[in-house]
């Protein structure tokens, strides 16, 4: 399950500095990186990964 998490934790990451980059060759890069990573994510859900656990709540 971590890898999964972390897959899509990379994927986030690459679209929110695709969001903000101005260069459009810079921003290209950015949203192929993030597919490249949303592609892993399905792959290793396919192949039985366990899909993430939702984010915790802080007890308050």
């Amino acid at each position: 399950m971590k890898l999964l998490n972390e897959y899509l934790d990379h994927a986030l990451s690459f679209e929110r500095l695709a969001a903000h980059e101005e260069r459009p060759e810079v921003k290209a890069q950015f949203e192929e990186q993030a597919a490249a990573y949303r592609k892993l994510a399905d792959r290793a859900a396919r192949y039985g990964l366990p899909a993430p656990s939702p984010p915790s709540q802080a007890a308050g």
